[in-house]
């Protein structure tokens, strides 16, 4: 992938500078829950506010109708809280578009903040409808994108828009995420490992196919172990598979075969007899899960076995829990690859957490501050690992 020009490449000195934010974060009685997000956009604001510009933020929040305003959907309590985070006044738009939030835009002053109203209360956002598209880029001079998790959506904020702009730029964020992601996939420091866990074997082959050409190991957990133990006729007892992508799973450990690669599955697990932090529960070998009972965690010897290969890593990537992580009896496996990764990094390894979950995983056992890079974007990690191009990565200009 192309390097792409950063938002410190701007010229932003008296200028209106469109930002597409992820202000796309949890709420409760009004008030935003968990502001890792906002805090993550915060060097790219500063950047502008600092250098003379002023900025319009963009975002959307949660999955309103697209049929008018939704209360519940506002993005009000991010403005409240971005205002806190940077200790100046952060003017809520009652929409994103129209004359009366265009007239709000072309008003502000060098470091005045606009943040717009939720562009999904409006159907032509996710339709990347260009009449929606030019009412947006009229409310900026300069445009730039800091929004990694939606840059696989073709939707009027995050390609339509920007567009219509001459120089289309990555904020700070974006910028790092295209910098770890990219270098993992095309210059990866060796051995390279990745760790894919997760429910679905349908949600991840894409990633697994793509990564067996590129890395040394390939480490699998989570309930899509199932599919790919069934597939091999390991007993799995009543664990989540997808019967249907059997020969899919087939077909991964054929090419990691043909690659060189090696493809690693659980050996041991530690099954319940219910999907439940109360179940029985007993570790069992490669004799497989009798009946009735399901795989919630790798087992021990798994999990010594994954550490031992994460520990001579030079590049890591990891997307999605080893087992029920959420559930206390069913998180060792997730917790000691987490503390595994960690280790590495300390090592001098490059870590790459992928989203989702992971995050979630990570900052559970308090390592995330031994990570390398922690992506704000489980969905487009994903379809990045995949060899897929983003849209909202791709029409950001080339340098």
């Amino acid at each position: 992938m192309a390097k792409k020009l950063s938002v410190r490449d701007l010229d932003v000195k008296g200028k209106r500078v469109l930002v597409r934010v992820d202000f796309n974060v949890p709420v409760k009685d009004g008030a935003v829950a968990d502001d890792t997000r906002i805090r993550a956009a915060l060097p790219t604001l500063r950047n502008v506010l600092d250098r003379g510009g002023s900025l319009v933020l963009m975002s959307h929040l949660g999955r309103p109708k697209g049929e008018g305003a939704e209360p519940a959907f506002s993005l009000k309590p991010a403005a409240d809280r971005l205002a806190e985070l940077l200790g100046s006044k952060v003017t809520m738009a009652g929409d994103c578009v129209g004359a009366e939030v265009e007239s709000l835009a072309k008003s502000l002053a060098p470091g005045g903040v606009l943040l717009l109203e939720n562009t999904r209360f409006h159907k032509a956002e996710k339709k990347n409808d260009p009449a929606f598209a030019r009412e947006l880029a009229a409310m900026g001079e300069l445009y730039a994108n800091d929004a990694f998790g939606t840059a696989h959506r073709a939707h009027a904020s995050t390609e339509g828009a920007a567009r219509l702009f001459e120089k289309r730029a990555a904020g700070l964020l974006m910028e790092r995420e295209i910098e770890f992601l990219t270098r993992a996939l095309e210059s990866p420091g060796k051995p390279f490992v990745a760790i894919l866990g997760g429910a679905k074997v349908s949600d991840k082959i894409g990633v697994i196919e793509n990564l067996l050409s590129k890395v040394d190991a390939l480490l699998v957990g989570g309930a899509m172990a199932y599919t790919f133990l069934k597939a091999q006729g390991v007993p799995v007892g009543a664990s989540k598979t997808e019967d249907d992508k059997l020969d899919l799973a087939r077909g991964a450990l054929e090419k990691a075969k043909a690659t060189g690669a090696e493809l690693l599955l659980p050996s041991d697990h530690v099954a319940g007899d219910a999907f439940s932090a109360d179940a029985r529960t007993e570790t069992v070998g490669l004799d497989g899960i009798k009946d009735g009972w399901l795989g919630l965690d790798i087992g021990p010897g798994t999990r010594e076995a994954y550490a031992a290969r994460i520990a001579g890593a030079r590049t890591i990537v990891w997307n999605g829990p080893m087992g029920v992580f959420e559930m206390a009896p069913f998180a060792a496996g997730t917790l000691a690859v987490a503390e595994a990764v960690a280790a590495a990094t300390d090592a001098g390894a490059t870590s790459i957490i992928g989203g989702g979950d992971s995050v979630a995983a990570v900052n559970a056992a308090g390592l995330a501050s031994r990570m390398s890079h922690i992506s704000t974007g489980g969905g487009a990690s994903l379809e990045l690992l995949e060899g897929k191009t983003l849209p909202g990565i791709a029409v950001l200009t080339d340098v």
